[in-house]
């Protein structure tokens, strides 16, 4: 089961799960953006879909209990800063109350064995100083979307400990962020922001230019969540949180991406910002993944580089007129082609 399938990273790991033999079925919203993936790719014929919103306890865990699921994956949220401004509350729903109503429902059957939980890179408090975030750093959040996700890990924790371990239902969190690839249209993202200006010949503005983050393919941490899962199924005390991202040295600055974006798009007028203007984001973020590394065994494959050039390539030939599953699924093969 994958909540948020109609989402971007939703959408890509039904395309995987799909190409790996599994029988999926997808709980979320109907998708909010237009274009989107899950439409592109023709989804909704290939999984069991149901359209529910993770707030409604009683719906969705009637639809639980019908698809019985062994392993579920849990995507579905309010995933973006600025959104989390405008609106703190629904994101605190969405967030905090949504993943409690998910794994409540997992806790009220008996066939699920492994919960893969997906929060972000920003559930860390942020002091300020430039070292690689580690699994055991302290929770915090300054804007509402990063404390709805450091408090969800709190609600992931509890029910883990409280109710699922001890009867071998294996839970963790996975924590990753700044992800790109082809097929995400969500307003207020670097790469489909730039997509939209540049396809249409307007200027892509940049408000924090110097910000530093840890891009990765979206492929990567979708990696990491089905090696994870795999982990789980066989060894439920590997239970806890785990984060997936670039190596260290990997991490870039918002200009770096834009330039390599604009590189590769071959056209495109940019304005910097001072790095001032709007709400509080942090300037840096990085992601220590010693333990996914040692745990795991996982390890990123492809560079910044490569990330971004696969992504505005994607959206290149999407626009060209190609099969946008086709597309996807070349990209999957490459990968695995790798691992």
């Amino acid at each position: 089961m994958v909540t948020g399938h109609t989402g971007f990273k939703g959408a890509w790991l039904t395309i995987w799960l799909k190409r790996l033999g599994a029988d999926v079925i997808g709980i979320s919203l109907s998708p909010t953006s237009s274009p989107n993936l899950f439409e592109l790719a023709s989804l909704k014929n290939s999984v069991d879909n149901f359209y529910c919103d993770i707030q409604k306890p009683r719906e969705l865990l009637q639809l639980v209990r019908r698809a019985s699921p062994d392993i579920v994956f849990h995507l579905a949220a309010q995933a973006l800063v600025l959104p989390g401004y405008a609106d703190p509350l629904s994101t605190f729903n969405t967030n905090v109350m949504g993943t409690a109503h998910v794994l409540d429902a997992v806790r009220q059957i008996d066939t699920v064995r492994v919960v893969v939980s997906v929060t972000t890179d920003k559930v860390y408090r942020n002091v300020k100083q430039k070292y690689p975030f580690r699994e055991t750093d302290a929770l915090g959040g300054h804007d509402p979307y990063s404390a709805s996700k450091a408090a969800s890990e709190l609600i992931i924790a509890s029910y883990r400990d409280a109710y699922l371990l001890e009867r071998g239902t294996a839970v963790a969190s996975a924590r990753a962020g700044n992800v790109i690839g082809g097929g995400d249209w969500s307003e207020n993202r670097l790469i489909p922001d730039a997509v939209r200006a540049w396809s249409s010949g307007k200027e892509l503005y940049i408000r924090r230019p110097r910000a530093t983050r840890p891009w990765q393919h979206v492929l990567e941490p979708l990696s990491g969540y089905l090696i994870l899962a795999e982990k789980l199924w066989s060894s439920p005390s590997a239970s806890g949180a785990y984060n997936f991202g670039p190596e260290t040295h990997e991490a870039a600055t918002v200009k770096r991406v834009v330039e390599l974006a604009r590189a590769v798009y071959k056209k495109g007028a940019i304005t910097w910002g001072g790095g001032d203007e709007g709400f509080h984001e942090s300037d840096w973020l990085a992601l220590e993944i010693a333990k996914s590394r040692s745990d795991l065994c996982f390890r990123p494959h492809w560079s910044l580089e490569e990330a971004v050039t696969k992504t505005m390539n994607w959206y290149f030939l999407q626009q060209q007129g190609e099969n946008v599953r086709s597309l996807c699924e070349v990209e999957i093969s490459e990968y695995e082609a790798l691992t």
